[in-house]
């Protein structure tokens, strides 16, 4: 570490930023079913989620040979390149933020990164095979398959439980979503924190510190595992509310048939070495169980604001990386002035953000689900939930719903049911 330079130390700081706001802004993968259906309380979910994703960036460095030996050419690569596109990567990670959308922040770092080499070096520098088969293809794939993973195991767990007690086996749901939540989280450590691991060990291979096709040092795997736990910990509560606020209606049952599909598929691509977006896997994931139940609701509005923020993602985030790596082309002053509007451009987003907090206190399942229902226009989800039953059949999913609109009596208890389906 002596050779390190003063770019070279800013350029590490700053992935580990990244690293940092990734961390908060993909909690919700993991924890938003699980606090949503209350199986785990809100600071409790986060904390175990920062635990396992910390335990997950040790498992492997797969994703990280990706990305530093794979998406772009090293040859010619200069650290401010890598400074510029780390600095479109978290400015679209805090906007998004923001406003509350579940967006990849693999894909923005992608795009930052994209964007700066080719303002840099042009389209020469970008491996397009690299960029198809190991991020685009995934991109489009893994969800789907974990959305179809997830269907059919919904269909297979009510099936196996049509005959037995509901309540009963809501219990035994629930510690499964949180075994399964962990899993997610977990996986999310193997690929997440392993792309900061991959764009440090990128940057000390152009300052000279590595030679090229080196694996990540053991003090970039520590430190990159130590930025995104600590950012889970904050937990990303604006976008685990959007998550709560209307994607689908989940009971247990579905929460844990789409935690555990959309663990399989992280960890799977996380072995091969694809690095996909978690956030658009564990999304696929619950529209998935969300469809897999009889009568399930996908409420499409919400569904197609994410699916618009992540069409923009590459795109958005590569334009502010190339305009970065413009200005850091300048010289010195360029990389000061870069520096100052990350900086500037952060604190403007942060209080804004304070207009209107979100946290642990406001983000509980009840209060996401009274407000999910008032945006929808009138008596589309409503009547489509009142109209169904979720299965099994019988008296037990009759006198759930029943619970749902009738007044609280002696035989019936004034909390909400454990078996009803909670917004996600």
């Amino acid at each position: 570490m002596e050779n390190i330079t003063l770019l070279l130390g800013i350029v590490i700081v700053t992935a580990l930023v990244f690293d940092f706001t990734n961390g908060f802004h993909d909690t919700a993968n993991a924890m938003a079913t699980t606090i949503s259906t209350g199986a785990l309380k809100p600071k409790t979910a986060v904390a175990m989620s920062a635990v396992l994703n910390l335990v997950g960036a040790f498992l492997s460095v797969e994703v990280a040979k990706t990305i530093s030996g794979g998406i772009i050419n090293e040859g010619g690569l200069k650290t401010e390149v890598i400074f510029a596109a780390l600095v479109g990567a978290i400015l679209w990670n805090l906007l998004t933020w923001l406003l509350g959308l579940p967006s990849s922040s693999s894909h923005a770092l992608f795009g930052g990164l994209i964007g700066a080499a080719v303002m840099s070096m042009g389209w020469s520098s970008v491996n397009g095979g690299t960029v198809v088969t190991k991020v685009l293809l995934p991109a489009i794939a893994a969800p789907l398959v974990a959305g179809i993973a997830a269907s059919l195991a919904t269909r297979l767990t009510y099936r196996i439980s049509s005959k037995t007690d509901e309540k009963a086996t809501s219990k035994g749901y629930r510690a499964g979503q949180i075994a399964s939540a962990g899993l997610v989280s977990l996986a999310h450590g193997t690929n997440d924190a392993q792309k900061t691991m991959g764009i440090i060990t990128l940057a000390l291979i152009t300052g000279g510190v590595l030679n090229p096709g080196a694996n990540p040092p053991m003090w970039v795997i520590v430190s990159a595992g130590v930025a995104i736990a600590l950012g889970t910990y904050l937990g990303g509560w604006r976008i685990i509310r959007t998550m709560g606020k209307g994607l689908t209606e989940l009971a247990p049952p579905q929460g844990f048939a789409a935690q555990s599909s959309a663990a399989t598929a992280i960890l799977a691509s996380s072995h091969i070495g694809f690095s996909l977006s978690t956030t658009q896997v564990c999304s696929g994931a619950v529209m998935g169980a969300g469809l897999g139940r009889k009568g399930g609701v996908v409420r499409w509005s919400t569904a197609t604001r994410m699916f618009v923020a992540w069409g923009l993602t590459l795109p958005a985030a590569g334009l502010v990386g190339a305009g970065a790596e413009l200005l850091t082309k300048q010289g010195d002053w360029g990389v000061a002035a870069t520096a100052a509007l990350l900086v500037g451009g952060s604190a403007v987003i942060w209080s804004l953000s304070r207009r209107e907090p979100v946290d642990h206190t406001n983000v509980t399942a009840d209060e996401i689900g009274d407000s999910a229902r008032d945006t929808e226009p009138a008596g589309v989800v409503t009547t489509a939930i009142a109209a169904v039953t979720p299965p099994p059949a019988g008296p037990l999913a009759a006198a759930s719903l029943a619970s749902v609109t009738a007044e609280p009596s002696e035989h019936t208890a004034p909390v909400a049911d454990p078996a009803r389906p909670a917004t996600v």
